[in-house]
């Protein structure tokens, strides 16, 4: 039985729908090209959802139109037993993970999808704040699941409350000594956040300077899902045809904000373990503000890669 208060409780269920204008969205916003417009157009043969995107759909459920996020927040904000209340305005993410265990179909119209998340446990960090993790389920009711995602919340500068500092999460650095891959370029804008915030996360934090400064962050920051997202799509695009049957599962650690009109920087590495698990291999990656701090770190996918792009070195 796990030690920290609050885990196995049990959020209710949450109905999420999405249109195909949605999934042509998010495509668009984390960096999908006319190279693949299986993501970008409807009519295409191959139509598919880009694969993270179920990461959106607790933040936007079954919304077409803009939410108040800081309302909508705290009235789902259920207390979690043996816990404190912390306040939803100064919390940002963790970590995140997901597996893929089915495509998504590119519209939800004529059938019912539902979330159901548990909590796995609450950490003191002390001073610094408090971390929730949590366990994501998107299933369709009464039949399949498609995605499980774990995601930590971490709410800034509420800890010191008594809690267990929590396990040590397992870390996945790149290889010393080899250069990468891939190395993927992202420029994004001034407007960045604004076009991705429309996929439903209409978090004030991503688009006006207040509450970043706040939170110490001196002005308004990207979304982390934003940089998470678009650094699947790097892997997926350079390693993988494009193909989402390439990608079983992708995780990284939020290490630094983003700020809009940042360049990033994806490198990533092939681990060469295909051999032993059916063609399913370990590749590394990080993300950096280029010319600056890492961004995402503990970068982890499983995928199947297409092999022309390894590197020699």
């Amino acid at each position: 039985m796990s030690s920290s208060p609050g885990a196995g409780f049990e959020y209710p269920s949450q109905d999420v729908a999405w249109l195909k204008r949605d999934v042509l969205l998010f495509a668009h916003t984390v960096g999908c090209t006319v190279d693949e417009l299986h993501f970008l157009y409807e009519l295409h043969p191959n139509f598919q959802v880009f694969p993270t995107y179920p990461i959106i759909l607790p933040f936007k459920q079954t919304d077409q139109e803009v939410i108040e996020f800081y309302a909508r927040s705290s009235s789902s904000a259920r207390p979690i037993p043996g816990v404190p209340q912390f306040d939803h305005r100064r919390v940002v993410d963790g970590q995140r993970r997901i597996v893929f265990l089915k495509p998504l179909p590119p519209s939800s119209q004529g059938r019912e999808f539902e979330l159901k998340t548990k909590v796995i446990g609450v950490y003191d960090k002390g001073k610094a704040g408090s971390v929730v993790e949590t366990e994501t389920t998107l299933s369709e009711k009464g039949g399949d699941d498609y995605t499980k995602s774990v995601g930590s919340a971490f709410f800034v500068g509420q800890g010191n409350w008594g809690g267990p500092k929590g396990p040590s999460t397992p870390n996945f650095p790149p290889p010393e000594g080899k250069k990468p891959d891939v190395v993927h370029v992202t420029q994004t804008t001034r407007e960045s956040a604004h076009l991705y915030r429309l996929n439903g996360d209409y978090n004030p934090l991503h688009a006006t300077p207040e509450p970043g400064q706040k939170m110490g962050f001196g002005g308004a920051i990207m979304h982390g899902l934003f940089s998470w997202n678009t650094a699947c799509h790097a892997l997926l695009q350079s390693l993988g045809h494009s193909d989402p049957a390439r990608m079983r599962e992708f995780q990284a650690r939020f290490a630094a904000p983003v700020r809009p009109g940042d360049r990033l920087i994806t490198e990533a590495w092939r681990m060469g373990d295909a051999a032993r698990d059916d063609g399913w291999e370990e590749i590394r990656f990080v993300m950096r503000v280029e010319g600056g701090k890492v961004v995402l770190s503990n970068g982890r996918a499983v995928m199947k890669c297409s092999g022309a792009e390894r590197s020699k070195l």
